[in-house]
């Protein structure tokens, strides 16, 4: 099966969970907390907002090749027909975009690539 070829709400999905696990597995082996702690500390991370910051300082650095970029793209202009929640539309383009190249780098078995992603997304979050 060619991943290309999925609809980009459909990586996004995918993206979604993965940036999910990764972010908590992150979380519980740092903190060593309580759940509600950890959740209030998972939302820096997976928010659409930071998701939104995280892309746009991703791109700015030129850390995506022309294959990510265009299912970035693709992901960031996907037509939803959810409503975004405590986000503007933009924002949620744009975390959608994240996402959809997390569920593409996932499904298409490029844990290298895609782990060095995660790990940039944890550590521009840290950053901030």
């Amino acid at each position: 099966m060619n991943i290309k070829l999925l609809n980009p709400l459909t990586l996004a999905y995918m993206g979604d969970a993965v940036l999910d696990q990764h972010v908590r597995e992150y979380i519980v082996l740092k903190l060593q907390s309580k759940p509600h702690r950890l959740h209030e500390v998972a939302k820096r991370y997976v928010s659409a907002k930071s998701q939104s910051q995280t892309l746009d300082l991703l791109m700015s650095e030129d850390w995506f090749t022309d294959e990510e970029i265009d299912i970035v793209r693709r992901g960031r202009n996907a037509k939803s027909y959810t409503k975004a929640k405590n986000t503007d539309i933009q924002t949620y383009r744009k975390s959608s975009g994240l996402e959809a190249i997390l569920g593409f780098l996932y499904l298409d078995h490029r844990r290298d690539r895609l782990a060095e992603l995660l790990d940039a997304i944890i550590e521009i979050v840290n950053e901030r």
